[in-house]
């Protein structure tokens, strides 16, 4: 049975996501369409098995899917409107102090 989660659920999933280089440029990757782990780890520079613990990552979170073609499985965004909320996203232009480059807590704290 599928369940819906809650707002803060679906933000920390995000964040879970974001936090990773290789899958920011993964779900950046999958803006342009679906794609196939052997093309997306050759245009991200990844090894295969890199990229398939981070498909698996972005499959638990709920944000991209799986679809069976043929032999091989098609990755795409789970929800087109998360390709509109990464395009949102990748246009906002934080504030950030010149002399800091960070936010001011301590990464102990749980900040960037």
């Amino acid at each position: 049975m599928l369940s819906t989660a809650t707002d803060v659920e679906i933000l920390g999933r995000l964040g879970k996501a974001l936090v990773d280089p290789v899958r920011c440029r993964l779900l950046l990757a999958l803006l342009d369409g679906p794609g196939y782990p052997a093309d997306l780890a050759e245009a991200l520079s990844v090894s295969r098995s890199r990229l398939s613990n981070h498909l698996a990552c972005l499959r638990g979170c709920g944000l991209v899917v799986a679809t069976p073609d043929g032999r091989r499985l098609r990755y795409e965004l789970a929800d087109h409107r998360l390709a509109h909320a990464l395009d949102d996203l990748r246009r906002v232009v934080l504030a950030v102090e010149a002399d800091r480059g960070a936010c001011a807590q301590a990464p102990s704290e749980g900040c960037c």
